[in-house]
């Protein structure tokens, strides 16, 4: 395929690129890569170097890119309708409906679809606020919901934020980042006292009534902050007594990303609302809201998204849930993160200065970079990320970069990996890491 497009060149696209797309729409990389086409784990640039995925377009190429089941059931939805909008109930949506009201825990039962975890996110704050009768909300911070305006006044990381005027029913909580722990105690001694601080947030800053609280289960952007596991039981009970419900964000942690189908199962709590988007169409652009009857039943008034529920994004998502189960997804997820958390600690282990911090659930993996943990010196260090970041580029391995200061790398391997393959991308990162700091 590669060949196919020899006659555009790196160097083309990249003119193209800076000529006519927004400076916003930055790339990775001092020379951007240039993507041709992708194979499973693995994507090739226009020259034909190979290199392993350990990000996935930011999580969302969850079960390998050209999947050869997934493209065989998009193609032939393509071959017979691509698109009429939810005025017209088709096939393919009402079955993965079906599926997501099976999947998802509890008494979660009626979907409604969106193009994108943004929007999914924003009518889960509009349903809370019509269920409860209540107006405002909990997010984090740390935290992050998406571009719009709705979604920046959730997102709590100040380089998301481009609008000074905010909606002021939005309150953030501490995040529940014990590396950088805002109250400067340390865990378990704290008893968790970032979840208990949003009685006080909700008594000092609000009505007293909340119409819910949105939060990830492990902060994607936010640089995979991974809560304790008694955050969530706590927060939602504060939650649910001043009057609201809890909206589980599994944009980033869902269909078995954390070694679970969801990431909140990992937290032993039932939410009243679930977003979701990223893996689960394997790159196609879908998103959804899976809420309770009682829920759902108060949107009387018309509402719909053009795009949510497109036939050809859902089928995609049908094939995705099919070999997520098929193949026991979250068991693999769950037993290669093992590995590869095991390896991310040996590698801390090597370089005690510069890593201060391994975290995460299953294939959903963090290291966070310091000027010199060795000597107590947690302060971030964004240079050594770009530096690992084009260490493991050259090494043929692609991972990501989070953290509200930049500082954070994300490591997120396709859910239907090999042991192999995260054998492969431990060895890069070992070498980049050597070449760093020699």
């Amino acid at each position: 395929m590669a060949q196919e497009n020899q006659t555009v060149g790196t160097r083309y696209v990249l003119e193209k690129h800076h000529k006519h797309l927004f400076p916003a729409v930055k790339n990775y990389y001092e020379n951007p890569l240039v993507a041709d086409h992708g194979d499973g784990a693995y994507v090739f640039d226009l020259e034909g170097k190979r290199y392993l995925d350990f990000f996935g377009g930011i999580l969302t190429v969850s079960v390998g890119h050209a999947n050869p089941e997934v493209t065989r059931r998009v193609t032939a939805q393509m071959g017979r309708l691509t698109h009429l909008s939810t005025l017209y109930p088709n096939v393919p949506i009402v079955e993965l409906a079906e599926k997501l009201a099976r999947i998802t825990p509890g008494k979660l039962d009626k979907c409604f679809f969106t193009a994108s975890g943004s929007e999914a996110d924003e009518t889960a704050v509009m349903m809370a606020q019509t269920y409860t009768g209540n107006q405002e909300l909990i997010a984090l911070r740390h935290g992050y919901s998406g571009r719009s305006t709705l979604g920046q006044t959730l997102t709590a990381h100040g380089s998301w934020r481009v609008i000074p005027t905010q909606i002021a029913a939005v309150k953030h909580g501490l995040a529940p980042y014990c590396y950088r722990c805002p109250l400067k105690q340390t865990y378990p001694g704290c008893g968790v006292a970032c979840a208990r601080d949003l009685d006080e947030l909700i008594a000092t800053t609000t009505t007293g009534r909340v119409a819910g609280m949105l939060a990830e289960p492990i902060q994607g952007v936010g640089g995979f902050i991974t809560p304790p596991r008694e955050y969530f039981e706590i927060a939602a009970e504060i939650i649910r007594k001043h009057g609201g419900v809890f909206i589980s964000d599994e944009v980033q942690t869902g269909f078995g990303r954390t070694g679970t189908m969801w990431g909140i199962e990992q937290y032993g709590v039932e939410p009243d609302m679930m977003t979701m988007a990223k893996g689960i169409a394997n790159g196609l652009p879908l998103g959804a809201l899976v809420a309770t009857s009682d829920i759902a039943d108060t949107l009387t008034k018309n509402s719909l998204s053009t795009f949510g529920g497109n036939p050809v994004s859902c089928e995609s998502a049908n094939a995705v849930i099919d070999i997520v189960e098929k193949e026991d997804v979250p068991r693999n997820a769950r037993e290669l993160g093992a590995q590869l958390r095991e390896g991310l600690e040996k590698l801390q282990r090597a370089h005690p200065a510069v890593i201060g911090d391994v975290r995460g659930m299953g294939l959903m993996q963090a290291v966070e970079f310091v000027v010199d943990e060795t000597a107590g010196d947690r302060t971030p260090n964004p240079q050594a990320t770009q530096a690992f970041l084009e260490e493991t580029r050259k090494r043929g391995l692609l991972v990501g970069r989070g953290g509200l200061y930049g500082n954070v790398a994300r490591i997120a391997p396709m859910l239907n990996s090999t042991r192999e393959e995260i054998e492969e991308g431990l060895a890069a990162m070992a070498g980049a890491l050597q070449a760093m700091t020699q």
